[in-house]
């Protein structure tokens, strides 16, 4: 169920994407899209019940969460925070360049 609430927000993200005209608003759905699969990703790990992956003495043999997702998911928002910087970073050239942040509006201008 928790897996079809990650996809129902990775659908979220990608109508913003492919269905809005506004530049911040892409940008919105691609940060959408990227939590959704970090999401996804940390629920892969997760086992009910599941200790830390610490081994110490009376946990020894328990069923242990799993880290490797875990760790996938921090260098993947290190690496969306900064592509989030470079995109808000170009729509505001962009905005600077052309006055407006529709997209319609931009391809018209060919400039």
């Amino acid at each position: 169920m928790i897996f079809f609430l990650s996809f129902i927000l990775f659908l979220i993200g990608l109508y913003c994407v492919l269905i809005k005209k506004n530049l911040l608003k892409i940008v919105m759905g691609i940060v959408i899209m990227e939590y959704s699969v970090s999401l996804f990703l940390i629920l892969l790990g997760y086992k009910k019940g599941g200790f830390p992956p610490i081994v110490t003495p009376g946990v020894e043999g328990t069923n242990f969460v799993d880290p490797l997702p875990q760790a996938l998911v921090i260098t993947a928002i290190v690496i969306s925070i900064a592509s989030l910087a470079l995109i808000i970073s170009l729509c505001m050239r962009i905005y600077q360049k052309y006055k407006t942040f529709d997209i319609t509006k931009i391809r018209k201008l060919k400039g």
